[in-house]
């Protein structure tokens, strides 16, 4: 998990970075007739749907993606073990079959994992995808030349440390077994309940062997889904996907395919891409943003207009924006003084610093408020809407500091309203009430990250942010707490260096559960428990607004990914 971390906490990032409008003009381009489709709500098969993002999708190999529940322009072409649930809200967070026929069943402890393919299950060319085949993805994913995805199972497969990939250890993986066409087998090092989860990973992509052209894999990957790859331009700048006739609907009941045609352009302003969409002009009433969020000022626009309005999808996705202490430097080694940081804090001018309530919601529990992490609500150091000074200066008086204290803020200078100026300043007011005195210290975001990621250099107050790998909260919970996660010489994240073997102890029962919906509720009581220590003082919870064209039919957000899932869209 310490390796995925830092990925993890990158492309949730992203996922999230609120773009304020630059006021850029743009036309949309004139290579298609797409027109609205009127009155007519229900979803067609036909027509081309175009994606507008600013980022390109790089790495276009299932080895090499780092995804939650397998993307969402991946997972129109990679298929895997099993999935993400595409339905809207809380019942989107589910993982569900895909090209198995169930989750996986497990032994008694949750070391070993069985899977079955579905019958009939087919690649681009028409040949018939096998276990061998997601076992070889698997392996492949170990290559040092195709680093970049998922790392759990080098630290969860038995024997798994130290692989190297199939282009240099031949004999592959003894951990995982095929002992026929149709069925894989897992042996871990220890018992793993959310299995099921990971195997929603583009590394469980089926590839098969004499189709593999190692790096270049990426520039036409054989298709699993219902579209294959037919151009892939500029390193995923632009992707061109068509259908895969060999897909079969009776096979994958989670992806609609409606469109005959996607058409990926990346590489786009952020300000350009809503402005496309709110024009919705040509090719852009039948287009959509994976990675592009409204900010302040565009919302504000569009809010004023109902057509517009009616046009703007509105997703959670596990997530959160917090402060964070270090409890080796004084004075944050005094509970004392973390407690009285927590009550003085006003969530109202954070809320409005990180673009307004349509944006953020406030939070008081280190786990996003969704039930599949196992959301316990509890507020231990309430500071109301407008924090609570006098309980802090109480606090601050009982601890030597009657007068305040004076203390360093670390933030970076990246306009991305979570770890920014903006919300450092509003912190920074509200602790004056408490007599606070805070100076502010903001680095370039390489220089921020890499400090408060490493136990030599992280200060004793900085602000920070967490995204889920999947659902639940044990990717939540452990890289952040975990004792056996802290990392001397890496990239650390359990920030407050907390080493508690009761907290531990509950990490691995937890993780034997094969109940999902226990261990979340055992995910929720530890969260609680841990934060009553004050380590953390989560701030708020961001939330999605992204504008799509007119064209569009059939939106579905899931609070697994918070944001529109492309394989359910029509533009016909």
């Amino acid at each position: 998990m310490r390796q995925s971390s830092v990925i993890a906490r990158r492309v949730a990032a992203a996922s999230v970075s609120l773009v304020v409008a630059a006021g850029a003009a743009a036309c949309g381009p004139e290579d298609n007739d797409a027109k609205s489709a009127g009155g007519d709500s229900t979803p067609h098969k036909g027509g081309t749907l175009t994606v507008l993002n600013s980022n390109p999708q790089q790495d276009f190999d299932p080895a090499r993606l780092y995804t939650s529940g397998g993307g969402n322009v991946p997972s129109l072409v990679f298929r895997t073990l099993t999935t993400r649930n595409r339905e809207n809200g809380e019942a989107g967070a589910e993982v569900v079959p895909d090209l198995a026929t169930d989750t996986g069943r497990p032994n008694k402890d949750a070391t070993v994992w069985t899977y079955t393919l579905k019958e009939g299950l087919k690649y681009e060319d028409g040949t018939s995808i096998t276990s061998a085949d997601v076992k070889y993805g698997i392996e492949r994913s170990f290559a040092p030349e195709l680093s970049g995805g998922a790392p759990y199972l080098r630290d969860w497969l038995v024997g798994a440390a130290d692989y190297q990939g199939p282009y240099k250890d031949k004999k592959g993986l003894t951990a995982i077994e095929t002992p026929d066409e149709r069925t894989i087998v897992f042996h871990l090092n220890k018992p793993e309940g959310e299995f099921p989860y990971l195997a929603t990973q583009t590394q469980f992509t089926p590839v098969p062997k004499d189709k593999d052209t190692g790096t270049k894999y990426e520039e036409h990957p054989v298709s699993s889904g219902p579209y294959k790859v037919v151009k892939n331009e500029n390193d995923g700048e632009r992707l061109t996907l068509e259908r895969n006739t060999h897909w079969s609907a009776s096979t994958d009941s989670e992806r609609k395919a409606y469109p005959d045609k996607i058409d990926v352009r990346s590489g786009l302003d952020s300000s350009v891409i809503n402005q496309r969409l709110s024009a919705s002009q040509g090719v852009d009433a039948a287009a959509v943003t994976t990675d592009t969020n409204l900010g302040p000022a565009e919302l504000a626009k569009v809010t004023g207009d109902k057509e517009l309005a009616a046009r703007v999808g509105t997703g959670h996705f596990g997530y959160t924006n917090y402060l964070a202490f270090n409890p080796k430097i004084k004075p944050f080694d005094n509970v004392k003084v973390r407690q009285a940081i927590s009550y003085a804090i006003d969530r109202s001018s954070v809320v409005n610093a990180a673009g307004g309530s349509s944006l953020a919601e406030p939070a008081t529990t280190f786990l996003p408020d969704q039930k599949s992490f196992g959301h316990t609500p509890y507020d231990h150091f309430p500071a109301g809407a407008a924090g609570n000074s006098a309980k802090a200066r109480e606090l601050l008086k009982e601890t030597g500091y009657p007068n305040g204290l004076t203390i360093t803020l670390t933030h970076s200078n990246a306009k991305d309203f979570e770890t920014s100026p903006e919300i450092a300043t509003a912190i920074q007011d509200a602790l004056k009430k408490a007599g606070i005195t805070v100076k502010l210290q903001g680095l370039e975001e390489n220089d921020y990250s890499d400090r408060i990621h490493n136990v030599k250099t992280e200060p004793g107050f900085f602000l920070a942010h967490w995204g889920a790998d999947w659902p639940s909260g044990g990717p939540f919970l452990a890289p952040i707490f975990d004792g056996r996660q802290i990392v001397k010489d890496g990239a650390n994240f359990n920030t407050g260096l907390l080493d508690d073997k009761s907290v531990n102890t509950e990490i691995d029962a937890i993780n034997k559960l094969t109940d999902l919906d226990a261990a979340a509720q055992r995910w929720g009581a530890l969260d609680k428990k841990i934060g009553e220590q004050a380590l953390t003082v989560p701030l708020f919870h961001p939330v999605y607004k992204r504008l799509y064209g007119e064209a569009v039919k059939n939106v579905v957000i899931s609070d697994w990914t918070g944001v529109l899932d492309i394989s359910q869209v029509a533009v016909k």
